[in-house]
């Protein structure tokens, strides 16, 4: 089974749809605490999915499919902004991994299996980046294992300022004292990097990386960019502008949006407004919805099974979440999920078992933890 829970990743002159036939069920699982980040994956071993989130300095399993709750982490040291979740000691279970935006850490917290029996065991990844806003699991040297991508996006508190890393698992991660550190986008990132992609963009077989730059107060920012991965991935990458002027950046994504075989990305401008996608190799713009205010969080996937790229995003200004459905050539229907839903992290899991893609939502500003069940029939799903 593949625990890690599905994230971002993803490329018409589109005329925009609205549907405002929602169709998708609210479940609740925790309402009470600002919630930054949640992940899913079956971490008991029972073949359901549960969910773990982060609080005031607290992180919590709820266990599917009745959402009892364990703490699992009471650190002081804790307040994840974002989080991962994959397999890390290679034990055959998900452990989870969170990290704190500044003073930066990344640790991660080792599953001991089966049903929940209290606080899990924490391990140091790294304490030597700072403003770490985007941590992204995939493999990014093409070994066969997990890495880890995490941004340092601070210009101070740290030895790797305004930069990009990717981080393997050591070979005795239960015994390591902290993760390798290999930086590839050397202080060339600057302007508050929040999320990152991962994809082949040029077509070399090797994955590349993208982020977006929030801006505002921070100089240099408000833009997309990718950096191009050299043979070896452990030298310096090299920066390629997409687009600027974005203000608010924060989400991008490569994938081939139309189907042309090129990558395009789709990003969104979580500190500003919009939803948009970039078609390569030109990166022309295209509105996928214009108005959507701080769409934060963005996932990249097929959430009606017809072999194309859709998306989705919860708005934290707007308050709502939509996902945006894909014709297969870059024209775009949006479909509203949820009003009075804000967020700062979405995901999506198969969380009822029943083959297709539900949407999990840290509520921040809505002070919840609520997944959305995919109604899964055509035009509204």
């Amino acid at each position: 089974m593949n625990f890690r829970i599905l994230a971002a990743f993803v490329c018409l002159a589109p005329v925009l749809a609205i549907s405002e036939d929602m169709g998708w069920k609210k479940h609740v699982v925790h309402e009470g605490f600002r919630t930054n980040t949640a992940v899913a994956a079956d971490y008991t071993g029972d073949g359901k999915v549960d969910i773990i989130a982060n609080n005031d300095d607290k992180t919590r399993l709820f266990v599917a499919p009745d959402w009892k709750e364990t703490v699992i982490s009471d650190s002081p040291q804790h307040g994840f902004i974002h989080s991962e979740t994959f397999d890390v000691d290679g034990d055959g279970d998900p452990d989870f991994i969170g990290a704190r935006y500044s003073p930066g850490l990344i640790v991660w917290l080792e599953n001991p299996g089966g049903a929940p029996t209290g606080l899990w065991k924490e391990r140091l990844i790294s304490d030597q980046l700072n403003g770490i806003h985007g941590l992204l699991a995939g493999d990014v040297d093409k070994d066969g294992k997990m890495d880890l991508l995490a941004n340092s996006a601070q210009p101070v508190g740290t030895d790797y300022p305004v930069s990009l890393a990717w981080l393997p698992i050591p070979k005795a991660a239960r015994e390591a004292s902290s993760w390798d550190v290999n930086i590839f986008a050397k202080e060339d990132a600057p302007g508050l990097t929040h999320y990152l992609g991962l994809g082949d963009v040029n077509g070399d077989g090797r994955p590349d990386a993208a982020t977006g730059a929030k801006g505002k107060p921070a100089l240099d920012g408000n833009y997309f960019a990718w950096w191009e991965a050299p043979a070896d991935a452990k030298a310096v990458w090299t920066k390629h502008l997409i687009a600027k002027d974005q203000l608010g950046a924060t989400n991008i994504h490569p994938v081939d949006v139309n189907a042309d075989g090129k990558c395009d990305f789709i990003a969104s401008r979580g500190h500003g407004e919009g939803v948009v996608w970039f078609e390569g190799p030109s990166w022309k713009r295209h509105e996928i919805h214009a108005t959507i205010k701080e769409p934060h969080a963005l996932i990249v996937l097929d959430f009606d099974g017809d072999g194309d790229q859709d998306a989705a995003t919860c708005a934290f200004g707007s308050r709502e979440a939509y996902w945006f459905e894909n014709d297969g050539k870059g024209g775009f229907t949006n479909h509203l999920v949820a009003k009075d839903q804000a967020a700062y992290d979405i995901r999506a899991a198969d969380l009822d078992g029943d083959g297709d893609l539900d949407l999990l939502i840290a509520g921040q500003a809505s002070n919840n933890v609520a997944w959305y069940e995919n109604p899964k029939k055509s035009g509204g799903r």
